[in-house]
């Protein structure tokens, strides 16, 4: 076995490279974000890490809302840009075309084929980043990356982070129907 110890690292692949949407002093602003899960479907939920001194931060513990917009692979300048600039010192809310859905302080970006408006639930202290749980509220999605009415990973064309690399990338090939090729004979015990 020729395994080699790399001491604590945040390996944990894929990372989406999202874009945290929040009004922050009623203008929308957007950052960068690669640290963000679901952590549960009923009532569905997920979580973003964010470092307390981005300026999206202000916005979320402001308005206890915030957006996790879902950019296709062809916006990674705008999502690099995104994660460049903080919006203290450079306007970002125009880089994109805004909406507003069911919460009224969360902005989502027309662009991105996926949208997800939250409400925050909770904010856990871990040092470096704030943990903060939202509650899904809607979910937006374009048409057009809908295969029989359900999202289609493929169309939706996700951008993908590596950090310890710092590389951009996409979805890769299919390779087996979850909960259905764990069923098949095993090769081993």
């Amino acid at each position: 076995m020729d395994k080699k110890k790399l001491g604590p690292q945040i390996l944990l692949y894929p990372m989406p490279a999202v874009l945290v949407g929040a009004d922050v002093d009623k203008k929308p602003n957007f950052m960068t974000a690669a640290f963000c899960n679901i952590m549960a479907f009923n009532p569905p939920a997920l979580s973003v890490g964010i470092q307390r001194i981005r300026y999206t931060t202000k916005g979320i513990e402001t308005n206890g809302t915030f957006s996790v917009n879902i950019p296709s692979a062809s916006l990674v300048k705008e999502v690099d840009r995104c994660g460049l600039y903080s919006g203290r010192n450079k306007d970002k809310s125009k880089i994109f075309n805004t909406f507003y859905g069911v919460l009224k302080t969360a902005p989502l970006i027309e662009e991105c084929p996926l949208n997800i408006e939250c409400r925050v639930k909770h904010t856990l202290d871990l040092g470096s980043h704030l943990l903060i749980v939202g509650e899904i509220v809607e979910t937006h999605i374009t048409g057009t990356c809908l295969t029989d009415g359900k999202a289609d990973p493929e169309k939706i064309d996700p951008l993908i982070y590596i950090p310890t690399i710092r590389k951009y990338y996409r979805l890769g090939e299919f390779v087996a129907d979850a909960f259905k090729v764990g069923k098949e004979k095993q090769t081993r015990g």
